[in-house]
């Protein structure tokens, strides 16, 4: 997708998404923009590995 296809397809969910979670998106991409690199990277990593392992994280933490 390019940069402008995914702009677009935000602005579609902004206008359905309930209000309580606009302010959410808004310090999300807050925090999304203050990140170094290094820091983005890491959060990449993290979540691929929470994703990726779910289930065996869902089997640890019993």
């Amino acid at each position: 997708m390019t940069t402008k296809q995914i702009k677009n397809e935000i602005e579609k969910l902004l206008d359905i998404v309930p209000d309580e979670v606009l302010q959410d998106l808004l310090d999300f991409l807050k925090q999304a923009q203050k990140q170094t690199s290094d820091q983005l990277e890491l959060s990449n990593y993290i979540k691929k590995i929470l994703t990726e392992d779910k289930h065996l994280l869902e089997k640890l933490a019993k």
